[in-house]
């Protein structure tokens, strides 16, 4: 530290006094609750420039954890411009970056090599399939659901055997027999599942005395950001590094934990001042993004939590106008008003399209808004649907990428090893792989000297050993070319643009896409991948080997090019971190958003309530909420009520509209019907002073005779139980059951099969 007081730079005057505290805290476990919109990407930026230009400490020894690679790009640009120079040394990236420089390192004490390949979900599912397949386990289970509990136990580091111990039924037990099985397969291909890149550190570490201390000698400083997001893998890998030097500080706000379902646990920035004691806590509840009225609005969704540290955010923007309350008649209804509402925000304002953003509880709710916008031809965009590296094409592509940087990676092999044809066909492919699997060898391996094989056809075998020379060739080249160039020969030597073609119009679209992956290449510098040390410590590690790591750890979000100017559609997940000038948010209706399940616990309630409230707090300027009274589900038509999240919002927040054809419909209705034998429910509006009719069809509601608080009914899953409470009417009741053998669920009485006893 500088022997005497310095003047603080500018960018620390720029700061109010709860950033400016968070920024200027020095040594000792720190926990930043970072408010929506509260500028906590300045806090972190600023602190690491601090901590470099004001208290000395050498780049080297910070180590900066984002969630996503644009976060990190962000962050490394800001620090560079707030010094003035890179800070050469420095460790940023997401956890799973992160984790891959580790095992590069240090993966040969698990027995894996430093160019091992990183499979996605796809080749993760496919390689569960062919693991089930030769294990002939019970068919009935779905090789993605074995993936996302072999997922959960290792975000837990619960390994294959600790995993066995505990299999309590049909389902957990063929897990158990398919794990070690996956995992020795991983092994023998020098691969790692994304899972395996937060879980195989910790081993290591745990394994290693000298390597974990290593790390925590290195990271003498830990700066993580989303800490609300991280789950127990991530949190032991920290844990781990900061244990004795405790400079660990975490930038988080419980109120925007979103991602349980894939493992996230909320606990950890809970009880983070319990975990490192002493910790210091900062709350950043000054907005800069969203007017005082969407705050209010945010402020009293979030209050309906209990679990929750709680701070109220506030600003010094304008207070702004009302939030609109739409009720449509059906999604295609709703779709059509909010394409219409879109166009004549555009009319006569400077908005462009990219100011809006349609968000939706599930991307099945994309098709109907998909089409109302194709129609009114408003130009959009979807985030999370088929991303550019999972196109066929890519690929292919990468897996001749793939193999050529590991020549262990059977699954590459196998999907590119008849890709563009070369005469390789079934009899001798299952040839090639019985003799590989006799000799322990890779299938690449066994290609090299296909003709040696017993019973292999000559023609197939003169084409294995053909195909290996070629993989060998580049494999060769990769130490003394750009990737891109290397992809060009190999496209070119393929003749893929060519045959890409001759498949159409869709094929000229992918050979379009094959060339904007060489264009990908050709802008990729190897120091971007925070690599260059490694690539001293590694000096066989290439250019491959870091593009297809930049490419396997890319997210959705990462694609988003601000600039596009067309409206984008996403989920409410993948709207995390992002903000637009105006935010509609769709499909407010009970049973979607919330989705049912979530009535099973209060955890899961409480986290879909937090994603409402992450998308109110995207928005900058207008808020929309639609929901609609009847939606198409699987092909029948199913009567909705508002969902329960709306009731929080103070009436003086909102202005209610209807539209036209819901009002032509409740007007038909109205002169259909006689009065006294029409179902309806007039209760108090959300405009104040006024009355919104709320149609409640009673057709298929079960009968049950006296379903009432305190009588006994039997569930044909959960068993016998008491109803403690009802709520709502007719098609939309819903009742609250104490189960007497697994405690209380909140049911749909249509469709739970009750029987009153």
């Amino acid at each position: 530290m500088p022997s005497g007081e310095l003047k603080p730079a500018g960018y620390i005057e720029a700061l109010n006094p709860d950033q400016r505290e968070a920024v200027e805290h020095f040594a000792g476990p720190l926990l930043v609750l970072a408010g929506a919109g509260s500028g906590k990407t300045r806090v972190l930026t600023c602190r690491i420039a601090r901590l470099i230009e004001y208290h000395g400490v050498d780049p080297h020894f910070i180590m900066a954890v984002t969630f996503t690679n644009k976060a990190a790009q962000e962050m490394r640009n800001r620090i560079h411009k707030l010094l003035g120079a890179e800070p050469g040394g420095m460790w940023i990236g997401t956890f799973h970056a992160i984790g891959a420089r580790i095992l590069r390192r240090h993966g040969s004490r698990l027995g894996f090599g430093p160019d091992f390949t990183i499979l996605d979900e796809d080749d993760s599912v496919r390689e569960i399939k062919r693991v089930m397949d030769d294990l002939s386990v019970a068919k009935r289970w779905k090789p993605q659901a074995v993936r996302g509990a072999i997922s959960a136990a290792k975000n837990q580091l619960v390994s294959a055997q600790e995993y066995a111990e505990i299999a309590f039924d049909p389902f957990t037990r063929v897990v158990a027999e398919v794990y070690p099985t996956y995992q020795r397969r991983l092994l023998e291909g020098n691969g790692f599942d994304f899972d395996d890149l937060l879980m195989k550190p910790v081993e290591l570490f745990e394994l290693y005395a000298e390597v974990l201390e290593r790390y925590r000698n290195r990271f003498q400083f830990i700066l993580v950001d989303e800490y609300q997001d991280t789950n127990h893998a991530q949190y032991r890998t920290l844990e781990l590094l900061a244990r004795e030097h405790r400079n660990l500080c975490v930038v988080g706000d419980d109120d925007q934990s979103i991602y349980g379902w894939r493992g996230a646990d909320i606990r950890n920035i809970l009880e983070f001042e319990r975990d490192f004691a002493g910790a210091r806590t900062i709350r950043l509840e000054r907005n800069y993004r969203s007017t005082q009225l969407l705050l209010s609005a945010a402020n009293k969704v979030i209050a309906e939590n209990k679990n929750r540290k709680g701070k109220t955010l506030y600003t010094e923007n304008d207070f702004g106008p009302p939030i609109t309350l739409v009720c449509a008649a059906d999604e295609m209804d709703e779709a059509e008003w909010i394409a219409a509402e879109i166009m004549n925000q555009l009319a006569g304002s400077a908005e462009t399209h990219r100011s809006f953003v349609v968000l939706y509880r599930t991307n099945a709710q994309s098709r109907a808004l998909e089409d109302a916008f194709r129609d009114a031809d408003l130009p959009y965009r979807i985030i999370g649907g088929v991303r550019f590296y999972e196109r066929r094409e890519i690929r292919d592509v990468i897996a001749y990428l793939r193999l050529i940087s590991n020549p262990k990676d059977a699954a590459s092999f196998m999907r590119i090893v008849n890709y563009p044809r070369r005469g390789i066909g079934d009899t001798t492919l299952t040839v090639l792989l019985t003799a590989a699997r006799e000799a322990g060898l890779a299938p690449l391996e066994a290609a090299r000297s296909a003709r040696e094989i017993a019973g292999m056809p000559r023609t197939g075998a003169a084409a294995l050993e053909g195909f290996a020379q070629m993989i060998d060739r580049y494999r060769a080249l990769t130490h003394h070319v750009r990737v891109h160039e290397l992809l060009g020969e190999l496209i070119v030597e393929l003749r893929l643009l060519e045959k890409l073609r001759e498949e159409g119009y869709e094929g000229i679209d992918r050979a379009q896409n094959v060339e904007e992956l060489v264009a990908a290449a050709s802008e990729f510098d190897a120091s971007t991948a925070l690599e260059a040390e490694d690539l001293k410590e590694l000096g066989h590690l290439t250019e491959v080997d870091l593009f297809l790591q930049k490419i396997a750890l890319v997210a959705d979000v990462d694609n988003l090019d601000a600039e596009a100017d067309a409206v984008t559609l996403m989920t409410l997940h993948n709207a995390k971190g992002l903000e637009f000038p105006v935010v509609v948010i769709a499909g407010l209706e009970e049973g979607l958003f919330p989705l049912s399940r979530a009535y099973d616990s209060l955890e899961e309630l409480e986290e879909e309530r937090r994603l409402f409230y992450v998308g109110i707090t995207r928005t900058q300027r207008k808020l929309f909420l639609t929901y609609a009274k009847r939606r198409r589900r699987g092909g029948d038509w199913l009567f909705s009520s508002p969902s329960t999240f709306l009731d929080p919002l103070p009436q003086e927040l909102l202005e209610t509209v209807e539209t036209q054809r819901y009002a032509d419909r409740v007007s038909s209705r109205r002169r259909a019907l006689d009065w006294e034998e029409w179902p309806v429910r007039w209760e108090r509006g959300r405009e104040p002073g006024g009355l919104r009719y709320d149609y409640t069809d009673t057709q298929d509601v079960p009968q049950l005779g006296e379903l009432a608080e305190g009588c006994r009914v039997r569930h044909p899953r959960f068993g016998p139980g008491t109803v403690t409470e009802l709520d709502g009417h007719g098609r939309d009741l819903k009742a609250v059951i104490d189960f007497d053998a697994v405690g209380t669920k909140k049911v749909i009485v249509r469709y739970a099969q009750l029987e009153v006893e």
